[in-house]
């Protein structure tokens, strides 16, 4: 819980926090009186002393600088809020370079990581966006050998290729496999794994290949997010909290983790709009010398991705968040314009 600040002290606090971002090094209340901070050095001693016994700046003895915990944090960001805009010009720059991308997925999504990377000077990562209820747009049933058939489903919405090897009840040649799919796939059609149940209860044919359509569609339909593109981690470890230290060997072990992202985010990942998790907030101890800025993408009720930025806690807050906000909404118009 914030502790309610008077106006001064909330003015101090925040020069803290952005001149701590800025520079690394703890912030003497010389600093902070050179700026629009208009009160003599001995009160701001005194109100970064009542800042420090309320447990938003850490002091190594009475005489340093002050050096932000993550309560400050946290009020730093709570104070700008979550709907920043990025400057014009810099969403020009974006808007050009992604407009410029392959109209490939994969790459276009590497890209963008790449892009929030080095505008923030931290890690970045994009997820593929993934439907939240699969349908089926088209399949194929392509022989292998005797009974094995290779099934390949087209799920919307955005369009993803699934594929899977499947057994035969028989073996059947390729015209007879081809004829079967065009059948299914008639029948099949924009039909969401609910639906695709409901056809296999009352089917008197097909009911085999039906079931591992089913399987492969639910296995899509589960919450766990999409391939995830993280770029930038040279970045986060060149960095003077990272550097030369041991808590680097702790964030490389943890980023070669598969679930590390779905466990940060939990469960209340699906909400919408902007999240930003600081330090000792994160569930896993190996991130919590980090801050996580990040927010959803894609088609409401249909599609998610994920885009975000991952630093030290010592990040700029404002740059983060204005960026990862125009990159989701420049990620979900460019998804919607694909399905119209």
């Amino acid at each position: 819980m914030l502790i309610n600040l008077t106006a001064r002290r909330e003015r101090i606090l925040r020069t803290i926090v952005s001149e701590y971002v800025a520079s690394g090094a703890p912030v003497a209340s010389k600093i902070i009186s050179l700026t629009d901070v208009r009160v003599s050095p001995a009160t701001i001693r005194n109100d970064v002393t009542a800042l420090e016994e309320e447990g938003y700046v850490t002091r190594p003895h009475a005489s340093a600088g002050a050096v932000p915990t993550d309560r400050a944090y946290r009020f730093y960001v709570e104070s700008i809020g979550h709907d920043i805009q990025l400057p014009v010009a810099d969403q020009l720059l974006i808007a050009g370079v992604c407009h410029d991308a392959s109209e490939e997925l994969d790459t276009r999504l590497r890209l963008i990581a790449t892009l929030l990377a080095h505008f923030v000077h931290n890690a970045a990562l994009v997820t593929q966006p993934k439907a939240t209820r699969a349908s089926l747009r088209h399949l194929h049933i392509v022989s292998l050998q005797d009974t094995l058939a290779l099934l390949i489903l087209v799920l919307c919405e955005p369009a993803v290729v699934r594929q899977r090897t499947i057994t035969l009840p028989q073996s059947m040649p390729q015209d007879e496999l081809t004829t079967l799919s065009n059948r299914l796939g008639e029948r099949l059609a924009g039909m969401t794994v609910d639906d695709v149940l409901g056809e296999i209860e009352k089917a008197d044919q097909d009911k085999d290949i039906m079931v591992q359509i089913l399987d492969v569609m639910r296995a899509e339909d589960r919450p766990e997010l999409g391939r995830a593109y993280f770029e930038g981690l040279h970045l986060v470890l060149s960095q003077p909290e990272f550097a030369k230290s041991p808590r680097a060997l702790t964030l490389l072990r943890m980023i070669e983790r598969d679930d590390w992202l779905e466990t940060a985010l939990g469960p209340a990942s699906i909400d919408e709009g902007i999240r930003v998790i600081i330090g000792q907030e994160n569930r896993d101890e190996a991130l919590q010398d980090l801050s996580l800025v990040i927010g959803n993408y894609g088609l409401s009720g249909r599609s998610r991705g994920v885009i975000g930025v991952v630093g030290p806690k010592r990040m700029d807050y404002t740059r983060a968040i204005s960026s990862v906000n125009y990159l989701a909404a420049l990620l979900s118009e460019s998804l919607n314009d694909t399905v119209h």
